[in-house]
């Protein structure tokens, strides 16, 4: 089932159609993704749970244009993903979506600013534009007077909060995350929560965040549940 805000007659950022995969194991064929279907909508923050192995990661893979469904589409924007050329669906990767991981995967030779402006330079952002939009970014997560850092002198949190900066760095409409906040203390884990919260609902993002953590998934605005190969919405309330 998808929910659609209503009144919206805007497109979902992220739309999954029937989405199936499947990877050949020796001589057997295992498939993982049972026709998927969900759309997310621009400021909703959507908790994927299940147990691991579940199929969570190859999903937000095949969401995050990284790998290729093996059947149905992929639209983000409203833009079908397997009509577009590599060099097309890299620079949708880089202009659309934001990634966030759970080990927080920041270049160590760089600080936090760099970290940040880097995925800008990227893009084509000028140095003075991509340091203004980091500190910009930093500032707001409590990391202005961190900026200088590199990530070896920067607490997990702050790392983790980096990492998060790094994701928006080029202002993507859709934001993926991969257990965000697991590798953190609980305490850590609360304040990255509801900055990223609350930075996800600030900033009219679409965020889907696969997450073990049943208390902070009851807190979001959605709740999908991965179920033998497809995606259930649950009523966040009910999680108990």
């Amino acid at each position: 089932m998808e929910t659609t805000p209503a009144g919206t007659t805007f497109v979902p950022v992220l739309q999954l159609e029937g989405v199936t995969r499947s990877f050949r194991q020796g001589d057997r064929d295992i498939t993982v993704l049972r026709g998927v279907n969900a759309a997310l909508w621009p400021g909703q923050a959507v908790a994927m749970v299940g147990p691991s192995g579940a199929g969570k990661s190859t999903l937000l893979h095949i969401a995050g244009l990284l790998e290729a469904p093996t059947s149905g589409r992929v639209l983000v924007n409203g833009r079908d993903c397997a009509t577009l050329s590599e060099a097309d669906r890299t620079r949708m990767r880089r202009r659309e979506i934001g990634f966030v991981y759970q080990f927080h995967q920041l270049l160590p030779e760089f600080s936090a600013l760099e970290n940040v402006v880097i995925p800008q330079l990227i893009q084509g952002h000028s140095r003075k534009t991509a340091e203004a939009r980091a500190m910009t970014l930093l500032s707001g997560l409590g990391l202005g007077e961190r900026a200088e850092h590199r990530p070896a002198e920067l607490s997990g949190g702050e790392q983790q909060r980096t990492a998060i900066c790094r994701g928006l760095a080029n202002s993507p409409r859709l934001l993926l995350a991969d257990e965000p906040t697991g590798n953190l203390d609980p305490h850590t884990s609360e304040h990255v929560f509801r900055e990223l919260l609350d930075l996800i609902h600030r900033q009219g993002l679409a965020a889907l965040i696969a997450t073990h953590n049943m208390q902070l998934a009851k807190r979001m605005d959605r709740v999908l549940q991965m179920h033998e190969g497809q995606l259930v919405e649950i009523a966040p309330a009910s999680i108990g």
